[in-house]
């Protein structure tokens, strides 16, 4: 199975690599979503905006992230991951540099709330290549270890997003002085493009792949994988797991996962 596989490669370069561009997405998201607070002073002298206009334009960039972080994720469960991020990438940096030629308030708001819905897919970056499913074999010291691995990835992704967030804070108080607003969401635009230059090197879940039949592309990610981190698959041929009945939203509100689900909505 894909799980044997991942736990016998283990842990190694291919993830360090996958977790330094997937990371770098927080990068990018943090730069578009905390955009909104250096630039609103702006727009506000230059369109003459009431209060609640500009409290709307981060509303709705809020709600273009909600909205389409539910349609990216069927999506990707259909499509496939890659397919998701790519597009996501291309969409937030393209409406991101649409933005700053906004000739209104109206198209600002409207075009704010596409990078929002952009940067929403970006959520599908958390690849299962850097997980393990362990609960049939927790006894197994290694997958505990490489858990551990993730859960410290994990924690330290956050810091990929404050570097965003202070990067734009810092450009800001140099460009929006001098050059103005709109170069600042030009610049800010950057590190969405150059994603897309290094996507080439992320692959598709193997899970996926593995889910949908598609045998042979899912041994060739393994390989890959197995290769950079200097391991060697394990012998025998991948073989698909149990067709199992796919969640469906009306599980989150179970009587079994319902108090979990409240809480991880409350927290949120």
């Amino acid at each position: 199975t894909v799980e044997e596989a991942v736990e016998t490669i283990g842990f190694g370069r291919f993830h360090i690599m996958l977790f330094l561009i997937m990371g770098s997405t927080g990068v990018a998201e943090a730069m578009e979503i905390m955009l909104i607070a250096v630039v609103s002073p702006l727009i506000r002298c230059e369109w003459q905006l009431q209060d609640w206009q500009v409290a709307l334009v981060t509303t709705m960039v809020f709600f273009g992230y909600m909205v389409f972080s539910i349609v990216l994720g069927l999506l990707a469960d259909r499509y496939g991951r890659w397919k998701i991020l790519l597009l996501s990438f291309l969409w937030a940096a393209y409406f991101s540099l649409l933005t700053s030629f906004a000739p209104s308030y109206i198209w600002f708001v409207f075009l704010r709330a596409m990078v929002g819905g952009g940067v929403s897919g970006h959520a599908q970056g958390i690849d299962p290549h850097l997980s393990v499913e362990s609960d049939q074999k927790e006894e197994n010291r290694r997958i505990v270890a490489m858990c551990s691995y993730f859960n410290t990835f994990l924690s330290l992704g956050k810091v990929f997003w404050l570097a965003g967030s202070l990067l734009i804070i810092g450009l800001a108080s140099v460009v929006n002085p001098t050059i103005g607003w709109r170069w600042l969401i030009r610049i800010a635009s950057i590190p969405g493009i150059l994603l897309i230059l290094v996507f080439k090197f992320i692959p598709e879940s193997a899970r996926y792949n593995i889910s949908t039949g598609n045998v042979a592309a899912a041994t060739a990610t393994l390989q890959r994988i197995a290769k950079m981190n200097g391991a060697v698959m394990p012998e025998g041929v991948l073989r698909e797991p149990a067709k199992e009945r796919r969640g469906r939203f009306k599980d989150l509100i179970h009587p079994k996962y319902l108090r979990t689900t409240l809480q991880i909505w409350i927290i949120w």
